[in-house]
């Protein structure tokens, strides 16, 4: 299952480890998913949203 907020569609983002003798090697921020049941269109429903969206109030919760 892919690691997507099912509100904004934000995903992982990808770059580099890099060590003290800068030897690179590729590493992922995953986002911060919760998973919350929401109200949408009148439902219950349950989704995989990130905490910014919850933070900033772009879901009701149930």
């Amino acid at each position: 299952m892919a690691r997507v907020c099912d509100i904004c569609g934000k995903g992982p983002q990808f770059g580099n480890t890099i060590s003290h003798a800068h030897n690179t090697s590729r590493r992922r921020w995953n986002v911060n998913l919760r998973p919350v049941r929401a109200i949408v269109n009148g439902a219950t429903r349950k989704l995989r949203v990130c905490t910014s969206c919850l933070r900033s109030g772009k879901v009701v919760k149930a």
